[in-house]
């Protein structure tokens, strides 16, 4: 086969590119309009704010509004908090339910040469901070882990709980049990699905079925727009985001998470239709070969946090995917309602 990507964060971040970065906000939170009248509208029910992180960094924060305790998602690398467009909404009956789009992501500010787990758990603070929110529930999906973790770790008085989707891998836990960085390198390169073709450019919609056939994944239309622009002749380009870059830089290692926590797993680990239903012989021993190393990989991350982390309750859900708040929403609606109930 024609090489595996670089890794999952990586590819990610390659399928969700882009250079679109906020102006400075004036204020500590600012609003504006979701969409100026005349043009496409985001239907997911949200208000857009922009609150002043670290460094003076404006990052755009998602409100779904709803009532009850605050519920706060942090999106993956190469992803903005559009990605839980279907998905808050959701919450919304029992939570007020907020989003967070990672500096030098999507419309959020950037500052060359700032990076690091602690500046990201810090503008995480300072959301919380800006909007006031009592021991909110911090919920991150991939990278995002990190966030978790680090605010988990520093100020853990100021949560009541975290909720790791697809996120507690070294990056987020490594007490050296469980899955080493170096082992995380090898599971994170994905075979390969076929490119998107000129057809699957032609519009949103078409990117939006392109990415269900082959990942098994139907993307909000406002993350995708986050994403990708449409050029002067029609056809899809990626965009690119500045803090793709220097994601895994100053990452930390984590040993324990102070607070209650769920952690998903999802394993066996799906990696798309397009696998599935592939009909070229000669790809099945790579493929087969990976996913058996990921699974045993991950099967020993999720038993080590079962052993170390007794505030934890581990879920793994078999033959989810990566996205697994979208493919399997249901049970993950389940298990996230049922942790805030435990919570006093």
């Amino acid at each position: 086969m024609n090489a595996l990507a670089a890794t999952s964060l990586a590819l990610i971040a390659s399928i969700f590119a882009s250079a679109q970065w906020a102006a400075t906000a004036t204020a500590a939170v600012s609003e504006r309009p979701t969409e100026a009248a005349g043009v496409w509208r985001d239907p997911s029910p949200h208000r857009v704010r922009f609150v002043t992180g670290e460094k003076n960094v404006a990052l755009e924060v998602l409100d779904w509004g709803g009532s009850g305790r605050a519920v706060v998602l942090l999106a993956a690398s190469g992803c903005t908090a559009h990605e839980f467009d279907d998905f808050a909404p959701k919450l919304t009956d029992r939570y007020h339910v907020y989003g967070i789009t990672r500096r030098g992501f999507g419309a959020s500010g950037f500052v060359a040469g700032e990076y690091g787990a602690d500046l990201l758990g810090g503008d995480v603070l300072a959301v919380i901070d800006a909007l006031k929110l009592s021991k909110p529930i911090l919920v991150g999906h991939s990278f995002a882990g990190e966030e978790l973790s680090t605010v988990a770790n520093r100020r853990p008085h100021r949560i009541a709980g975290v909720v790791y989707l697809e996120a507690a891998y070294p990056y987020a836990f490594d007490n050296g049990k469980g899955m080493s960085m170096d082992e995380f390198q090898q599971i994170v390169s994905e075979p390969q699905s076929p490119p998107p073709t000129a057809e699957d450019l032609a519009s949103f919609s078409a990117l939006q079925s392109y990415f269900l056939r082959m990942r098994g994944v139907r993307w909000p239309e406002a993350e995708l727009r986050q994403e990708w622009e449409m050029t002067s002749d029609g056809v899809a380009k990626r965009r690119r985001f500045p803090g793709s870059a220097i994601l895994m830089k100053g990452t930390r290692k984590y040993t324990d998470i102070p607070v209650p926590a769920l952690v998903i797993f999802a394993n066996p680990h799906s990696l798309g239709p397009w696998v599935d239903y592939n009909r070229d012989d000669s790809l099945r021993p790579a493929i087969e070969a990976y996913s058996s190393t990921f699974e045993a990989f991950t099967r020993k991350q999720a038993q080590a946090l079962r052993d170390a982390v007794h505030t934890a309750r581990v879920v793994t859900i078999p033959n989810a995917n990566h996205f697994v708040f979208i493919t399997n929403e249901a049970q993950v609606l389940r298990e996230i309602r049922g942790f805030i109930a435990s919570l006093h």
